[in-house]
């Protein structure tokens, strides 16, 4: 059974008659990773925000609809920002911190302990480490 990702683009292909080339050059992407989207049996991670973004372009699909789609082929639901939450320069539209925010829900509490300790020690390091 394709996921959600899979049907959006196998849809796309089928309505405008398009190759996984077409979509790969429209959207600036490599023809391999067109396809590997398309027919992956499982989607081991959420594909690189480049990536979506060049997939969108290619099928001619807003951004969010194909975030979304991949979310819920990696097993990760996204929630909506609520309309009056707009991004802003303290809060950017971040699609790496929607990922992060739905992956850490999955977690147990112990898991989510743990990863609430490492955020903690990396905003509190000195500024001169990366």
């Amino acid at each position: 059974m394709a996921n959600a990702l899979q049907q959006i683009i196998r849809d796309r292909l089928d309505s405008e008659r398009w190759s996984y080339g077409d979509v790969a050059r429209r959207g600036g992407i490599p023809r391999s990773t067109v396809h590997h989207l398309a027919t992956a049996d499982h989607m081991a991670r959420m594909p690189q925000p480049a990536t979506l973004e060049g997939l969108a372009q290619g099928l001619g699909i807003p951004l969010q609809t194909i975030r979304q789609a991949a979310a819920e082929a990696c097993g990760i639901h996204l929630y909506a920002p609520a309309a009056e939450s707009a991004p802003t320069p303290e809060a950017p539209d971040d699609p790496e911190v929607d990922v992060l925010i739905a992956s850490v829900q999955r977690l147990s509490s112990e898991d989510r302990r743990h990863v609430a300790a490492l955020v903690e020690s990396l905003l509190n390091r000195p500024s001169g480490d990366s």
